[in-house]
C-alpha cells in the first residue's frame, strides 16, 4: 500500500511540475508577444500536450485520496455497510474503466508512433503524449482495484 501511495504522490508531483512549466512557458510567450513582439511558435500546442499528460498524472492521487465525486443522495440514509459495499463496487467499476482506458491509450500510442503523427506547427510526436498517459491510468486502475477489494481507507469510514 505504501508503494501505491508513493507512486500516486510522485505522479501528482510530476503533473504539478508539468503544469508549472507550461504556466511559465505561457507567461514567457505572453510577455514576449506583448512587449518585444517575439512569439514562441507552437506554445498552444505544447500547452495542450502538457495539459493532457498532467490530467492523467493527477488521476492516481485523486483515486488514492478518494477525491472523486460521490453522489450520496440515494445512500444518505443507508447503513454504513451498504455504503461501504457501494463504494467498493464503484472502485471496482472505476478500476475496469481505467484499465480499459490505459489499454486503448496504449494502442493509440502505438498507432500514432507507426503513423509518425505529430502536432501541426512543431511536429511534436503525439505518441509521446499517449504513452505518458498509460502508466498513470494503469496505476489508477490498480489503486481502485485494491480499494475495491477492501484495501485502503474507505470514504465512509471517515478516513482518507
Amino acid at each position: 500500500m505504501r508503494l501505491l501511495a508513493s507512486l500516486a504522490r510522485l505522479c501528482a508531483i510530476l503533473g504539478g511540475s508539468l503544469l508549472t512549466a507550461i504556466t511559465l512557458l505561457t507567461c514567457a510567450s505572453l510577455i514576449g508577444r506583448n512587449t518585444l513582439g517575439l512569439t514562441l511558435a507552437g506554445d498552444f500546442e505544447l500547452t495542450g500536450v502538457a495539459s493532457g499528460a498532467a490530467l492523467a498524472l493527477f488521476l492516481p492521487w485523486c483515486q488514492w485520496q478518494r477525491g472523486n465525486i460521490a453522489v450520496d443522495f440515494f445512500t444518505a440514509k443507508a447503513s454504513i455497510k451498504t455504503t461501504l459495499l457501494l463504494d467498493r463496487l464503484g472502485a471496482l467499476l472505476l478500476a475496469g474503466v481505467m484499465a480499459l482506458l490505459a489499454w486503448r491509450t496504449g494502442v493509440g500510442a502505438l498507432n500514432t508512433l507507426q503513423s509518425h503523427s505529430g502536432t501541426m506547427l512543431l511536429d511534436f510526436p503525439e505518441w509521446l503524449v499517449y504513452a505518458s498517459m498509460v502508466p498513470p491510468m494503469a496505476l489508477t486502475a490498480l489503486i481502485a482495484l485494491v480499494q475495491g477489494f477492501g484495501g485502503g481507507a474507505m470514504r465512509s469510514e471517515g478516513q482518507v
